[in-house]
């Protein structure tokens, strides 16, 4: 009997979300009876502004909503994203130049497939989302790590890419505030690093899904407003997710110049057509809806952040750089490592991110999800108790 033919090797490769899989352990820990507290998802714990539920609700009665729609979005819709993208980002678009996407993720995996080409260089500033390097391979394109540590506050320097150039690079990804580590770039580094792309000819993935989520009077300037003659070399990608506490509607879009988008339409209409109708009127509520609950979203996180990095600090051995936006603080934890801890002498963050588990019932992702080993990422988009609480199970178990 003939074997069966092996599974593709390009999928077979592709590493498991690392966020989401501690994610799971831990609700899986919950539902056992464990006590675990969970820095894990980078997902906000308030529920979804309820005019925008409602919204959904009508949206129901409508057979219209039952129907196929056109692939890249609502027009309706399609606009809205464009006034968005004016007001906060800076850059005049048509609609013709937006896809709604199945959540920012799907944004993410069609821009790199619209951009890169086989053995084509991406240069992604590390830490990283875990997904970004992923969406490169399976797009055939290299990743090419840059790594900003603390020090630095984990924001990339034109010199460090430029460094890094070779004559296969092609793209650079651009995340300003950064999932995991919160950092915001100021108008003048943004400006400086999208220059340098102008002058090389390089494509730019911008992933702005943390725009709105920004603190201390900081703005996330996006690298087509500093630099507007970029918008012709540079795909946006959004969502309503995190701003709207909306992770499960799964509504995003990716937003570019008409060739690029014309590529990923194309990808799109045969990959997943249209994204749920119900769902897109539900993100047409909340962009053009009262912000009100979106500010006191934004508010309850910049309390909670300033209640993280200010305890995570008492800890010995932890260096805390302070994060401006979305809802993720990400220590150096290097200062923990080779020490002995309730019995066990961890030496990577990711055994020290097991020994938490372990020991003190708190669910943390380790920095080798993102890049490097010796951090750890903790996102505060969870109840102020259970915050408070987890953040002092770590400083008696490393007191």
């Amino acid at each position: 009997m003939t074997e069966r033919a092996p599974l593709s090797r390009k999928l077979s490769a592709i590493a498991e979300s690392a966020t989401l899989k501690v994610d799971a352990k831990a609700k899986a820990l919950q539902a056992a009876g464990r006590p675990v507290i969970s820095y894990a998802a980078g997902e906000p714990d308030f529920a979804t502004p309820q005019f925008v539920v409602d919204a959904a609700a009508e949206a129901l009665t409508n057979p219209a909503n039952f129907r196929y729609t056109p692939a890249a979005g609502l027009p309706v819709l399609r606009e809205a994203i464009a006034a968005k993208t004016h007001r906060d980002s800076g850059l005049d678009v048509e609609p013709s130049q937006i896809i709604v996407t199945n959540g920012g993720k799907q944004a993410v995996y069609q821009a790199f497939q619209a951009v890169v080409n086989p053995g084509d260089e991406v240069l992604l500033p590390a830490p990283y989302w875990t997904t970004y390097p992923e969406a490169i391979r399976l797009a055939d394109g290299t990743p090419v790590e840059v790594f900003a540590g603390a020090d630095q506050d984990y924001k990339v320097t034109v010199d460090q890419l430029e460094a890094a150039r070779t004559p296969r690079t092609t793209v650079l990804v651009f995340v300003s505030p950064s999932n995991p580590t919160g950092a915001v770039y100021t108008p003048e580094e943004t400006r400086a690093i999208g220059e340098w792309a102008l002058q090389h000819g390089i494509w730019v993935i911008t992933d702005e899904i943390y725009q709105n989520l920004v603190y201390e009077g900081a703005r996330a300037v996006s690298i087509v407003e500093a630099v507007p003659e970029l918008a012709g070399q540079t795909l946006l990608v959004n969502g309503v997710a995190k701003t709207y506490a909306m992770t499960g509607w799964r509504v995003g879009w990716m937003i570019g110049p008409k060739d690029a988008i014309k590529v990923a339409a194309n990808l799109q209409s045969h990959l997943s057509s249209n994204v749920n109708n119900i769902a897109q009127r539900a993100a047409l509520a909340a962009l053009t809806g009262p912000q009100t609950e979106a500010e006191e979203m934004r508010v309850a996180f910049d309390r909670r952040r300033r209640l993280i990095v200010s305890e995570l600090a008492k800890i010995e051995g932890v260096a805390v750089p302070n994060p401006l936006g979305a809802f993720y603080v990400y220590p150096d934890v290097r200062g923990l490592l080779g020490r002995e801890w309730a019995g066990s002498t961890p030496t990577t963050s990711l055994e020290l991110a097991d020994l938490i588990l372990e020991k003190a019932e708190v669910a943390v992702v380790p920095g080798e999800a993102f890049g490097p080993s010796g951090y750890l990422r903790l996102s505060y988009a969870l109840g102020d108790d259970a915050l408070l609480e987890g953040v002092q199970r770590l400083q008696t178990l490393f007191a």
